[in-house]
C-alpha cells in the first residue's frame, strides 16, 4: 500500500516525532539556563506534535485492524522509530527539566 494517505501518515510520524523531540532537547537547554517557564512550554509543544504524530499512527494501526494491509517499508520503520524516540525524549526531558528545577531551589536556599 503506497496510497498518499498512507506516505502522509508516514510522514506525519517522521515530522512530528522529529519536532517533538526537538522540543523536549530545547526544553532541556531552557531549564539549564534556569528558564523554567519556557521550559515547560516547550514541554507542552512537544507533547502537542507528539499527539500529531501519535494520530497517525492510530490512524495506520486502525487500516490494519480494519482487514487493509499496511506495508511494513523503510519509511514506515524510520517513522515509528521517530515517534518512539520523541516519547522516550520527553520523559527523560520532563525528569531533567525537574532535576534542574531541584538544582536551582538548592542553589537559591544555600
Amino acid at each position: 500500500m503506497n496510497s498518499p494517505e498512507y506516505l502522509e501518515a508516514i510522514m506525519g510520524l517522521i515530522m512530528y516525532g522529529g519536532e517533538a523531540k526537538g522540543y523536549a532537547v530545547q526544553a532541556i537547554q531552557a531549564a539549564k539556563q534556569e528558564d523554567f517557564q519556557t521550559a515547560e512550554h516547550l514541554l507542552q509543544e512537544a507533547n502537542t506534535s507528539l499527539n500529531i504524530a501519535h494520530k497517525s499512527q492510530t490512524g495506520l494501526l486502525a487500516q490494519e485492524a480494519g482487514g487493509q494491509t499496511v506495508d511494513v517499508s523503510l519509511l514506515m520503520v524510520h517513522g515509528q522509530d521517530h515517534l518512539m524516540n520523541a516519547l522516550t525524549f520527553i520523559d527523560m526531558a520532563k525528569e531533567v527539566v525537574e532535576l534542574y528545577k531541584r538544582l536551582a531551589e538548592q542553589k537559591n536556599c544555600g
